[in-house]
């Protein structure tokens, strides 16, 4: 049963129980009381069990705050899915969310967090098949020639050709373990301001231009495949616009120490931009 199908049986059952109320007020005289919006009373009644799935940009790569590693995955405390669940009172979370994450390890390794009773899922996811940590290290370390360019061309490739059936395969396993959540798939962010590259030190415009051509072809990836499936497709893109590497108070992480928290979001980047585009995404 899908989570409209839930929504609409819930729905139903409110006007019906309105319609009593209403009807017991006429034959009393009584004054009704003020009315209930449905979507209170749905939010009352339906306990959120979200369980969040995904790559480093879904554990908080990046972030900080991290705690004890669960099954050999650290997981932020700011992370996106932690921040939300603690602001939304929900009946369960559980994040199995894990560095390095491919949609094969989504299938094979993260999928038995899920259940009948799961009624919001989040997932990021992709980026790893595509070979993005390859890319941007080619970018930043292989100084000769033409190899970023060339690196994020193979990548692009790859998302055209191969990953829609990747993605197209992960999330027709969610809906089967989870038929009645609302499925969130969360994009990935452009990495750099292009506009303010001529006065940014490190890489030259050229391979940022390449890393976020990279990144655009990611997301409609993303979206498209959310979109077959019946899902909702968050784009992170908009909430980072004005804050990516080259924008003074940026929130993303440029080089850095160890390589893997590279080109990650900040704890800003998580609350501002991942858990501000997830939200609106998520109601």
């Amino acid at each position: 049963m899908r989570a409209s199908r839930m929504v609409a049986g819930t729905m139903a059952a409110v006007a019906t129980l309105t319609a009593i109320v209403a009807t017991a007020m006429s034959v009393t005289g009584a004054s009704p009381a003020p009315a209930i919006p449905a979507v209170r009373l749905l939010a009352a009644t339906v306990p959120v069990r979200y369980v969040a799935l995904g790559d480093s940009y879904a554990a908080g790569a990046g972030a900080g705050d991290v705690g004890s590693a669960q099954g050999g995955c650290a997981h932020s405390a700011d992370a996106y899915p932690a921040q939300w669940a603690r602001h939304h009172g929900t009946a369960s979370f559980t994040t199995v969310a894990c560095d390095g994450a491919t949609t094969s390890g989504v299938l094979h390794g993260q999928l038995a967090a899920l259940s009948a009773r799961t009624s919001l899922v989040s997932i990021t996811i992709g980026g790893n098949d595509a070979g993005f940590s390859h890319v941007m290290k080619t970018c930043v370390f292989e100084f000769w020639g033409n190899a970023c360019q060339d690196a994020v061309a193979s990548a692009d490739a790859f998302i055209a050709g191969t990953l829609p059936g990747r993605l197209d395969a992960t999330l027709r396993a969610i809906r089967v373990r989870a038929p009645s959540a609302r499925v969130v798939v969360v994009g990935y962010p452009d990495l750099y301001d292009l506009s303010r590259s001529a006065d940014c030190i490190g890489l030259s415009t050229a391979r940022r231009t390449a890393l976020d051509r990279g990144a655009d072809a990611l997301d409609r990836a993303l979206s498209a495949a959310a979109a077959r499936n019946g899902d909702v497709f968050a784009d992170v893109r908009p909430e980072f616009a004005g804050h990516e590497i080259c924008d003074p108070g940026n929130w993303l992480n440029s080089v850095a120490y160890p390589f893997g928290n590279s080109y990650h979001p900040t704890t800003a980047g998580q609350e501002r931009g991942y858990l501000a585009a997830f939200a609106g995404a998520a109601a």
